[in-house]
């Protein structure tokens, strides 16, 4: 299974789906989701061309279960430690 570990040695899980060089986009969930919950739409998208990410934040479905880092200043250094990742442009 595809992961990213952040600054704080965190593993955020995703899904990365379709052609590398299109065009992105990324799903995030709510409380007290997964990415699973976007499958629907990914596919939609996914069939248009599109490349379709999803993470699960942390503390939900397989990323690592932790006891702080749970507000959006730190899901938002998430995904930027995702998008550094995955090239995302």
């Amino acid at each position: 299974m595809p992961y990213v570990t952040t600054q704080d040695g965190t593993e955020i899980f995703y899904k990365d789906w379709g052609p590398k060089n299109a065009q992105p986009i990324v799903f995030h969930h709510g409380w007290p989701l997964s990415a699973d919950d976007w499958d629907g739409q990914m596919l939609f998208f996914l069939h248009r061309g599109y490349r379709v990410i999803a993470h699960d934040r942390r503390g939900h479905g397989r990323s690592s279960q932790t006891s702080s880092g749970h507000e959006m200043d730190t899901y938002a250094a998430d995904v930027a430690a995702l998008t550094d990742a995955l090239d995302l442009k």
